[in-house]
């Protein structure tokens, strides 16, 4: 651990100091203290820094920051918060840190892809000789009831010595859509953010949990803002089989269809003439996805899907539609009934694997010039309007203090032809920089879109 003080000893709530086995809101202290002793060793410590880039303007900051972090297989895996790793911050040097005074042990801990299902990050501990390390085993068929008390344990602050601890609260609210999610009673301190959660039984039922907001790159399941439970169901199969740097194991490859959409709300319903009985409005249509192969076109009204239902009026509700189509099943012909202009009409679509993404796009970081791109995916060109014609890599990152932000390009800017070499993919772009980066000249021109503007970059690198 890095200049901290050692963790000290599990802390208790005053209430329990004595070993007695009257209840403490609903349970007993016996229970919280043979819960802990049996849990609290796989909890440790995540330190790491985090390099947040600015959108707006592509500066790169480092911050040191600290999480818990949950061992859920003895070899070594662990598990945090999915907001160490989110759309413009990248966590780098990350160390975990297990065990107490003279047992305490320190690793090198490395970043496994993130599931797109649960808003939790995995990491593998690195060691030379093989590890056998106290972890968490999770109750996957237990159920939590509304009102029904749990207890948490995290880490308190820096303050404290990062010491363990226990905290009591309910489960305030469950809601069954688009899956099934407890939500808390009370906010958190952030050192119980992933923390096991266990019943009055003692039985760890998952761990505390918050999603991903949209602007933080949340999609399908965004209850984004309160703690939830993340009950052990939604990420056992990932400890089962844990995801790897190169390949992250699902449950089923997501299908997709290939629309934007958004809710038949009533003020469109009337405006339209239709029925104010909901339904998924296309709005956009990808090129060449199975939408457009049938036919699908916007203003569409879809109404079933693959024989369900589908009559969402509200924004948060056309995630049910988005969760139907991905469950449906790639390769799979479905049944879809619409309106088009007030008429009634069926399609059968065959539904394809999603094209990758732009969170899932190969990235490459140019250290001459001080710019990361990205490949341009289906998403960002459908986002950005771009045609086919417009071949390139975006940008995603401006180093500060580099050339390329003292010639003020920044993030979104495509590049179409740097140094006279034209680029159509990343690899072309590493081809140019290694070109240029031969030649030395003085000045480097770079051909750019910014949105629907085009022209040239003067970049001045030192050699």
């Amino acid at each position: 651990m890095r200049n901290r003080p050692a963790m000290i000893a599990l802390v208790f709530l005053s209430a329990m100091a004595c070993r007695c086995s009257h209840a403490v809101d609903g349970f007993s202290v016996d229970v919280i203290e043979r819960t802990c002793e049996r849990v609290a060793p796989a909890i440790g410590l995540l330190s790491y820094t985090a390099e947040v880039t600015s959108p707006a303007s592509g500066t790169t900051a480092r911050r040191e920051r600290n999480a818990l972090g949950l061992v859920v297989a003895s070899d070594g895996l662990v598990i945090t918060h999915g907001h160490l790793f989110i759309e413009d911050t990248e966590p780098v040097d990350i160390r975990f840190t297990i065990g107490q005074s003279d047992a305490e042990r320190d690793y090198e801990a490395k970043l496994l892809r993130k599931p797109d299902d649960v808003n939790l990050c995995f990491l593998r501990l690195l060691s030379d000789a093989p590890l056998d390390l106290p972890a968490v085993h999770f109750d996957q068929h237990a159920t939590l009831r509304l009102g029904e008390p749990v207890m948490v344990i995290g880490l308190l602050s820096q303050t404290l010595d990062y010491a363990r601890s226990v905290f009591g609260c309910r489960v305030g609210a469950i809601l069954d859509k688009p899956r099934l999610t407890y939500c808390l009673d009370q906010s958190l301190r952030f050192g119980f953010v992933t923390g096991p959660v266990f019943n009055t039984n003692g039985a760890v039922v998952g761990v505390v949990g918050f999603d991903l907001s949209t602007s933080e790159g949340g999609d399908l399941y965004v209850r984004s803002g309160h703690p939830l439970v993340y009950q052990a169901a939604l990420f056992q199969h990932y400890i089962d089989q844990p995801p790897t740097e190169h390949e992250i194991i699902t449950p089923e490859e997501p299908a997709w269809l290939g629309v934007f959409t958004q809710p038949l709300k009533d003020d469109f319903a009337e405006y339209w003439g239709l029925p104010k009985d909901g339904g998924v409005i296309v709005s956009t249509v990808v090129p060449g996805s199975p939408a457009e192969q049938v036919g699908l076109v916007s203003g569409d009204v879809i109404t079933h899907f693959a024989g369900v239902e589908v009559r969402p009026k509200l924004d948060r509700e056309v995630m049910q539609f988005t969760k139907l189509v991905r469950e449906s099943g790639v390769g799979n012909e479905v049944d879809v009934r619409l309106l088009r202009n007030g008429e009634r009409m069926e399609l059968k679509v065959m539904l394809s694997a999603r094209p990758k993404a732009a969170g899932e796009a190969t990235e490459y970081d140019d250290e001459v010039f001080g710019l990361t791109v990205r490949e341009l995916t289906t998403d960002v060109r459908i986002l950005m309007n771009l045609p086919d014609a417009v071949q390139g890599v975006i940008v995603r990152r401006v180093k500060s203090g580099s050339v390329a932000q003292q010639a003020n390009m920044r993030p979104g800017i495509i590049i179409m032809n740097f140094g006279g070499h034209p680029i159509t993919n990343i690899e072309d772009f590493k081809k140019a920089i290694l070109n240029v980066a031969q030649q030395k000249p003085d000045e480097v021109a770079a051909f750019c879109r910014a949105g629907t503007l085009t022209g040239f970059f003067r970049l001045e690198p030192r050699w």
